[in-house]
């Protein structure tokens, strides 16, 4: 079978490939995208029926288009961000070849470049990029067995109310997918228990700006590492319903149930830490730190923008914080469901190359992996705060592919000495 040679390959269609292809075509380096499936095939399949984008439509696209059927205060709905990653795809011309999966990337012996086995027959590559991005293979933590008699669903299996069985549901994990999924529930009639974990809760907009705004003007996007401690701490925001500020304490105003940190079960119970009011008080302190430095930068600057000192107030804890719930039975209490929305792993077996830790995480600078030819985009905190967003990523790509370009810089260098020479 023909080998079919590239000069960079990138394995995955969806925005960071996309936006690696953009970049490598600016530079005028040859390169091929393989996806195993679809373009952008997380936003088509694999989230649930009612999600829209966290952000507002003008903060999370690149910059040279659009989101043409949201407007740019708006919140745009997957099938909008579907539409809108093809139509780049078209714009840019971007050498997309969708249904192939590359099952393996090996270094070649004694030669610069990569062999790939793919389900479309074999290729070579002077470099790869990995543009699978961080959330592939679903996490649900081993901690309530197997039983036809509770349903145990991953977020990303989840899509509707409907789909699931009747009696209440809880679900574990209350950053931005558990929350808008738990507040689905509940507004469908659901009795609804949410495990709230620590987090983070901005503001979805303050002083008319949305806190994609403010954290922009802030400098809090271009923040390069993490408060130590702090690194798998999640964010409850939400752009359903035209947006709006995630509040626990509304949240169960209104019904649901909030329970601290899910940690072990037996006899059909399942118990959780006594943290949910510690929890919700840090949450708390992260929202008026922010509302705080936003009345700082305002009037530093000099900007008219409406004072809201309403947004400072927060209100009494619910019974359910005050007497938190340390154990619950599933029977007692008709749970027949729980929704784990408890975030993803990666799956690199594909790449045959010793660039990850002793945790399976890369081994990299700001996506430069430790293995010449080697690089990620897309992962979390890739070079600053921002980096695993939509904006974040295409700025990501453009670093990656003056990096790809300037190697190759040398090497056409190598090369025109060896034919001087001979």
């Amino acid at each position: 079978m023909q080998v079919e040679k590239t000069g960079t390959l990138i394995v995955g269609g969806g925005q960071a490939g996309i936006a690696m292809s953009e970049h490598l075509r600016n530079c005028g380096e040859p390169h091929l995208i393989l996806e195993k499936n679809q373009c952008a095939q997380a936003w088509r399949t694999e989230r649930w029926d009612s999600l829209v984008a966290n952000g507002p439509a003008w903060h999370d696209r690149f910059p040279h288009l659009d989101i043409a059927d949201v407007e740019p205060d708006g919140f745009a709905s997957k099938a909008s961000m579907v539409r809108y990653f093809e139509a780049y795809a078209n714009m840019i011309n971007a050498p997309l070849r969708c249904g192939v999966e590359v099952h393996s990337v090996k270094k070649k012996q004694g030669a610069s470049g990569f062999n790939i086995t793919t389900s479309h027959g074999p290729f070579e590559a002077n470099n790869i990029v990995s543009a699978t991005g961080p959330f592939q293979i679903p996490v649900i933590p081993p901690i309530i067995p197997a039983t036809d008699s509770i349903v145990q669903l991953h977020s990303n299996d989840y899509r509707n109310p409907e789909q699931l069985p009747d009696g209440a549901v809880l679900v574990v994990g209350a950053g931005s997918s558990g929350t808008q999924i738990a507040d689905e529930l509940l507004r469908s009639g659901k009795r609804v228990y949410l495990s709230v974990g620590p987090h983070q809760r901005p503001p979805r907009a303050y002083r008319g700006r949305d806190f994609c705004w403010w954290l922009g003007v802030l400098g809090k996007w271009d923040l390069t590492a993490m408060e130590p401690g702090k690194e798998h701490v999640t964010i409850a925001v939400s752009g359903a319903h035209g947006g709006f500020t995630v509040d626990f304490r509304e949240l169960a105003n209104r019904g649901m149930t909030l329970l601290g940190l899910t940690e072990s079960f037996a006899n059909n119970t399942l118990r959780f830490a006594d943290d949910i009011a510690q929890n919700i008080a840090e949450g708390d302190a992260n929202y008026l730190a922010l509302l705080e430095e936003a009345d700082e930068f305002v009037e530093r600057n000099g900007l008219h923008l409406p004072a809201e000192p309403s947004a400072h107030v927060i209100g009494a804890n619910p019974d359910c914080v005050n007497k938190p719930i340390r154990a619950l039975n599933f029977t007692e209490a008709n749970i027949n469901c729980v929704i784990w929305a408890t975030g993803y792993t990666t799956d690199y077996s594909w790449l045959d190359a010793d660039v990850f830790n002793s945790n399976g995480k890369p081994r990299h600078e700001r996506g430069v992996s430790s293995v010449p030819g080697i690089y990620f985009l897309g992962l979390p905190w890739q070079s600053r705060r921002g980096s695993a967003f939509i904006w974040g990523v295409w700025h990501d790509a453009k670093y990656l592919a003056d990096q790809i370009a300037k190697q190759n810089s040398y090497f056409d260098h190598h090369r025109s000495r060896l034919s001087t020479a001979t």
